[in-house]
């Protein structure tokens, strides 16, 4: 009970002889210590409000333009064309100041309104130059004059010293596309999948669609497009995620992987205590906007929205509809060990705990021998299952009490921590199966033992493995691939371990023991529990999955043919599907549109009428390698083209849904509509390249990549491609006849 006693500042009683006041040292100076993190911790955020807000400018610079103005009025030049001489007029009028304050004061004004328009000018200057994507459409490596030009310009308007959210407000809306042309883009995807009959019958309603009903919607969402900052992602995030009422596991969140040879401690608690301290140190540089924006070819920004509520938030189940809560900071994280839950201070004499005092607090999690109480051990099935069951359930049972107390721990936790039981990872002696089992762990896990709702929760495995599970609406994988690249690079290159395994640094047993969240779970929630569980396990088990490392060769021999490596394995992908099942299928594959503000993702839809013709000469034995091969260019060079449509706003499948939405508000249907909306993704396909650390330099720390579950009867498959010296890992689910493609098409490729 040390940390009762340390948690009360002061106590009193009352005698005969008046009030006897104990006074509590060491709390009052945890409170203070306390107080005082979290008031630099507000100073630094307005400070880079600040130097955010006047952004490319700097706050230096306000000073170096009022001094220009004072000076050219020293000299008696006016600089203001007459401005400063009404300024001055005008203060004259008050009669409170001297002539000599009043010219200061004018000057002044004068400066700052200068120092303001020059700022907004350099933005809007910079918006409009960010508003031009034909750089994205030139051949690698071929840049033309003018695009050299306009490099220099981005770069001359962008500043020096950019933090993380220095560009949001420099960065253009997403455009609304024209209704001609993503219809006429949609009809292009459709037809390799349709006969004569079905393709005349749909473009007969895409042609009434765009004549009728479509210039009618139209008109709305450009009215949204000019009034929000997004058309598109707030209501991606609400109908897409948050409305979804089945559940978040496997269906919606995805996972991420360790090295995939290298563990750099069989220790778990060691290893828990290393990451968790580099995830936290990520955190701070994040709430200081420390971490550079994403910048293609390190000139073109991109948003950087996402990140704000990679910590401290939680998805918070709705009858209707989730939403997200965020707290501005958290000083805390829950974690899980053999069915119970424990609340684990972050800091302490008001600095953040180093990794050996973190591994010390997970070491006594390990060590307790404490029994799960009633209910507790199953309890995040309420996060696996249906979402209605679970909101229902949170109001029925934790909205107070113990219940709501320990509920609190965890939905306001900085993250989620799992120490798992089981040992995964890669296995020489199994590559397949070991895999497998890792994937699914990290997928799924034992439906009960990760909080789904948070948007990460770290899994460390008994053998010292680790991974993520993350839930998908607050943001898109790149941006937590970011984070856990950080990690994986500062948990072995930066801090290290000790020959026996342990973090480095000291023990201290003055930090008090992690606190045994409480919980009086009644036995009518308890089958609530139970059902869940059932719906999430029926959803687990019906998962099959296969990964295995591919070492044939990368991305590098790919380039050497110059051929996109993303381009090379989609269309990998058409001629193993239709080797498998005998037909084409609509293919979705995510792309960014990050180039814009507040932007997420669209849809590349990877089969083309281009994809079916290489694919029909792959499986026609009369075509020879020459035709095969200049097919294949077409293909990719089609495939490189969506890509980049949809990156720059011009794809097909968020202008549709965003008119679909606008016409459910309208209370109008349209078949059109109706039916794009209906059709199944059969074949769905995501890439993580996720590859921070060095490997020329550390060969061994190749990274296993990631994933996400299937969206509908069919695959998914995630892909990490890396040099050609390195591995290939790719993930699927329901495995196609590949037939040795890949290694057939590297042959090819190099003949």
């Amino acid at each position: 009970m040390a940390e009762a006693h340390q948690a009360v500042a002061f106590q009193f009683t009352v005698t005969p002889d008046g009030i006897d006041l104990r006074m509590s040292h060491e709390a009052l100076r945890q409170i203070y210590l306390s107080g005082l993190h979290s008031w630099k911790k507000k100073f630094i955020r307005f400070k880079n409000g600040i130097i955010t807000g006047v952004y490319p400018a700097s706050p230096s610079s306000w000073l170096i333009v009022v001094v220009g103005v004072m000076s050219t009025m020293y000299a008696r030049i006016d600089p203001s064309l007459g401005i400063i001489a009404k300024i001055n007029r005008t203060l004259d009028t008050t009669g409170y100041m001297s002539s000599q304050t009043q010219n200061i004061v004018s000057g002044v004004l004068f400066g700052t309104g200068l120092w303001v328009a020059l700022i907004m000018t350099m933005r809007y200057s910079l918006k409009m130059l960010l508003s031009y994507h034909g750089w994205i459409f030139a051949e690698y490596g071929k840049l033309s004059t003018g695009t050299k030009i306009w490099m220099r310009l981005v770069k001359l308007f962008s500043g020096c010293k950019p933090m993380l959210y220095s560009f949001q407000t420099s960065l253009p809306r997403l455009p609304v596309p024209a209704i001609e042309n993503t219809v006429n883009r949609y009809l292009d995807s459709v037809q390799p999948l349709m006969n004569d009959e079905q393709f005349k019958r749909m473009e007969g309603l895409a042609k009434d669609f765009a004549f009728n009903l479509g210039p009618k919607l139209q008109w709305y969402l450009k009215l949204k497009s000019w009034w929000a900052t997004n058309y598109v992602s707030d209501w991606w995030e609400e109908y897409i995620y948050l409305r979804g009422r089945g559940p978040i596991m496997v269906n919606s969140n995805y996972y991420a992987m360790d090295f995939l040879y290298v563990v750099p401690t069989s220790l778990q608690a060691a290893r828990a205590g290393n990451v968790i301290h580099a995830i936290l140190l990520y955190r701070k540089k994040l709430d200081r906007q420390e971490i550079k924006p994403l910048m293609i070819q390190n000139t073109i920004p991109m948003c950087s929205s996402q990140y704000e509520r990679m910590f401290n938030t939680s998805r918070i189940p709705g009858i209707e509809t989730d939403t997200i809560q965020h707290m501005k900071d958290s000083r805390h994280i829950v974690v899980y060990h053999k069915g119970r839950y424990f609340k684990v201070w972050l800091y302490h004499d008001g600095r953040l705990l180093k990794p050996r005092e973190i591994e010390q607090q997970m070491q006594r999690i390990l060590d307790d021998s404490s029994v799960p109480q009633a209910g507790e051990e199953k309890l995040a099935a309420l996060t696996a299952g249906d979402r209605v069951p679970w909101a229902k359930a949170r109001q029925a049972y934790f909205v107070r009490g113990k219940n709501k107390q320990s509920l609190d721990a965890v939905e306001k936790a900085a993250f989620f921590v799992t120490l798992d039981e089981t040992e995964q990872g890669y296995r020489k002696e199994d590559p397949v199966t070991s895999m497998d089992t890792y994937a699914k762990s990290l997928l799924h896990g034992s439906c009960y033992d990760r909080w789904f709702d948070k948007t990460f929760t770290l899994v460390v495995f008994k053998n010292g493995k680790m991974g993520l599970n993350t839930e998908h609406s607050w943001a898109d994988a790149p941006i937590v691939g970011h984070l856990w690249e950080n990690v994986m690079s500062s948990d072995c290159l930066q801090l290290g371990y000790t020959e026996d395994g342990h973090c480095k640094g000291d023990i201290n047993q003055n930090i008090p023991f992690p606190t045994r969240l409480q919980w009086e779970i009644p036995e009518e929630c308890q089958e609530v529990i139970e059902r869940s569980l059932c719906t999430a396990k029926s959803l687990a088990d019906d998962v099959d999955f296969y990964s295995f490392p591919f070492d044939a060769f990368g991305k590098g021999l790919i380039k050497k043919a110059k051929i996109s490596p993303d381009a090379f394995v989609q269309l990998s992908l058409q001629l193993a599907h239709y080797r498998d099942m005998g037909k084409f299928c609509l293919t979705y594959e995510a792309s960014m549109t990050r180039l814009f503000r507040e932007g997420r993702t669209e849809t590349v839809r990877s089969c083309t009428t281009e994809s079916c013709n290489y694919v029909r000469a792959m499986e026609d034995s009369t075509q020879n390698n020459e035709k095969r091969c200049k097919l294949l260019r077409i293909a990719a060079d089609k495939h490189q083209h969506l890509y980049r449509l949809a990156m720059t706003g011009a794809g097909i499948d968020r202008h549709l849904f965003c008119l679909y939405v606008v016409s459910k508000y309208l209370g109008v249907e349209s078949p059109f509509l109706k039916e794009v909306l209906s059709e199944p993704w059969r074949l769905s396909t995501s890439q993580t390249p996720q590859q921070h650390i060095d490997l020329e330099k550390n060969p061994e720390f190749v990274s296993s990549g990631g994933g996400f579950g299937p969206v509908s009867l069919g695959f998914f498959k995630t892909y990490l491609l890396g040099d050609s010296e390195s591995i290939c890992v790719v993930f699927l689910l329901y495995v196609c006849a590949q037939e040795n493609l890949l290694s057939w098409l590297c042959s090819f490729l190099s003949d």
